[in-house]
């Protein structure tokens, strides 16, 4: 029974780390089921990608419906490392259990220094972005020149043809108020953003970048047990240019594909997967994904962000003790 209570306490974890960032829950799927449930790393990888496989379907089933998942372009980039997969799932069969915690405890660290790294940028982003290019200043307008209809945004009003320093027909241009000194992008349409910065589609990379990170996705997941989503996001953001919310909907499509490709050579070894508490792990993980949606629409992506990365790199410097030492 505590096994149990352990086992729907961890998945919750897990799935509310999946549905509140979009990815990284794998990550502590691998541990929790070695330290706290007591699985062996070579059963825990391969526990590890059924609960991986199950939730991340979930996830796509709900992306699909909301039309946010590239199909062919997501087949194209999963097809590139289902052989890699396939081929990591075979070779981790045959790798000890240190070398396997140590290679999981790196790529941990790596995850959660690029989550902080990630919002250390993001938020560099939005300081530059923040303030909206200001309008030139308007040139001089030669004396006896038709006055323009208006010079300046909000509430100024227009400009008045008048004496000046008793010049005639020279122009008196109001001063524009306070409030719009620095217009809103709807007023001035060339004023950047941040948000403008963020939808901006990078160009796309070679189709041989692609291939290279659709397959070194595939044989993380097939080595390690994780899905990659961490990865897996950020390359079909910057290879394929996906706009965010398609790459991690099309995401979670690649993940399933190379999930089920990695399982295929451990069928042999899933006789020793303790069903009666990875089942219940795997639907506590289904069910904290949806609460995790909820989760994430109350607190900011950063502060989620910086938790799960901190206890991220908590945990793999445990694990890389616990393979050294």
């Amino acid at each position: 029974m505590t096994a149990v209570l352990l086992a729907l306490i961890a998945g919750a974890v897990v799935g509310l780390a999946l549905g509140g960032l979009g990815g990284g829950g794998s990550m502590l799927a691998v541990p929790a089921l070695i330290y706290l449930l007591g699985l062996t790393p070579g059963t825990a990888t391969t526990a590890s990608l059924l609960i991986v496989a199950v939730t991340s379907l979930t996830g796509l089933v709900a992306h699909a419906r909301a039309g946010r998942v590239r199909w062919r372009s997501g087949l194209l980039f999963g097809a590139a490392g289902l052989p890699f997969a396939a081929l990591g799932g075979a070779l981790s069969r045959h790798l000890p259990g240190p070398a396997l915690t140590a290679a999981f405890a790196l790529l941990a660290g790596l995850a959660a220094w690029r989550m902080l790294s990630s919002g250390r940028a993001s938020r560099s982003r939005r300081v530059a972005g923040s303030t909206p290019i200001p309008v030139q200043q308007a040139a001089a307008v030669p004396v006896g020149a038709p006055a323009p209809a208006q010079l300046s945004h909000g509430s100024a009003g227009a400009a008045a043809q008048a004496t000046a320093d008793g010049v005639p027909g020279a122009v008196r241009v109001a001063e524009p108020q306070t409030e719009n000194a620095f217009p809103s992008p709807s007023e001035h349409p060339g004023a950047a953003t941040a948000a403008d910065l963020d939808d901006a589609s990078p160009a796309p990379a070679s189709a041989r970048r692609s291939a290279l990170a659709g397959a070194g996705l595939g044989a993380a997941t097939g080595v390690l047990g994780v899905g990659g989503g961490f990865l897996a996001v950020p390359a079909l953001v910057s290879f394929l240019a996906f706009p965010m919310a398609e790459a991690i909907g099309t995401s979670l499509l690649v993940i399933v594909l190379n999930s089920l490709s990695a399982l295929l050579p451990r069928l042999g070894g899933a006789a020793d997967i303790p069903w009666s508490v990875v089942g219940p792990f795997a639907a506590a993980a289904v069910l904290g994904a949806w609460d995790g949606k909820r989760l994430a629409s109350k607190l900011s992506g950063r502060t989620l962000q910086r938790i799960f990365a901190t206890a991220l790199l908590a945990v793999a410097a445990l694990m890389l003790v616990d393979a050294v030492f």
